[in-house]
């Protein structure tokens, strides 16, 4: 598949990257100067990983949008049905297409399988701009979430269109700059205050608020929490290395491992497919979380 006739809205975007991480890391060295400590800010070698992880990300990617546009391509000429490329099916697949990745997200966190791939960008302790770019380097897992939208006839340039307009989306809800925005949109889009909760390893922020764009979703199937303690951003458990190839794939590695433990076959599969925070009964819990302290008020 040829790929430079598939859409690319990031590529262009990556100069406005730069520039916002920049912006914002001067933004925290600012409120730092003046006596600010409700931030975690950015540290040199986080930043550096997470930006290692970005690059990875879109090397991989040159290889693989074209398979996976491939893979829409060919469902779509399958299917007899035509959704055109008007206003409506454009709103229409704004919609499926948030929806599609809710339920790509939810099944990244509930599933150890899936999550193996979407650990990578939960796995830095701190939450800026750069955090955003941070992102998996084993993204296969993900295309079967949107091929029901090429089955539907929307054609394949549109998916990953809008695909690339969720991403886009995203990257400005990566910040601890913004407090809240206003209650009304609040209630209905994905925002920075919501996206924190969802980055955080606090107890009651685990697996809620699997938004793209449009939190309507975690409202309606019950998986929405706001913001209402200072977030301990990362993971239960953390990793303890800036080192690229290891943050992309120690996962896999501890899924093998586990699954490779002596024990019945329902047992090792389970270590490989039920929720991250899985163990066999009578296993000994994890460690509790440390104590957090109150979230300060939005100014």
């Amino acid at each position: 598949m040829d790929t430079a006739h598939i859409p690319d809205l990031i590529t262009p975007a990556i100069p406005v990257f730069v520039l916002t991480v920049i912006a914002e890391a001067l933004w925290v060295k600012k409120l730092r100067a003046e006596g600010g400590d409700s931030v975690k800010g950015h540290t040199w070698k986080d930043t550096a990983a997470s930006l290692a992880m970005g690059l990875g990300s879109v090397a991989v990617g040159v290889g693989w949008k074209g398979v996976a546009f491939a893979g829409y391509a060919a469902l779509y000429h399958l299917t007899p049905l035509r959704m055109g490329s008007g206003l409506v099916a454009w709103v229409l697949l704004f919609f499926l297409e948030d929806l599609c990745y809710y339920a790509f997200h939810r099944v990244h966190h509930e599933s150890r399988f899936f999550w193996a791939s979407h650990v990578v960008h939960h796995s830095s302790q701190h939450y800026n701009l750069s955090t955003a770019l941070r992102q998996t380097w084993t993204p296969m897992t993900g295309w079967v979430f949107w091929a029901p939208l090429a089955l539907m006839g929307f054609s394949p340039a549109m998916i990953v269109t809008q695909q690339a307009v969720s991403l886009l989306y995203q990257y400005w809800i990566h910040t601890e700059a913004i407090h809240r925005m206003p209650r009304p949109f609040e209630w209905l889009f994905n925002t920075p205050s919501h996206h924190r909760a969802h980055h955080a390893s606090n107890p009651i922020y685990l697996d809620t608020n699997y938004a793209g764009i449009l939190i309507i979703w975690d409202r309606l199937f019950g998986t929405f929490t706001p913001e209402v303690e200072r977030p301990i951003y990362g993971l239960v458990k953390n990793l303890t290395t800036y080192n690229p190839v290891r943050i992309a794939f120690t996962e896999y590695g501890n899924i093998a491992r586990d699954a490779a433990r002596p024990g019945p076959l329902s047992q090792r599969l389970s270590y490989v497919f039920r929720n991250p925070a899985w163990k066999p009964q009578g296993a000994l819990p994890p460690e509790a979380p440390p104590p957090v302290e109150a979230a300060h008020p939005a100014p």
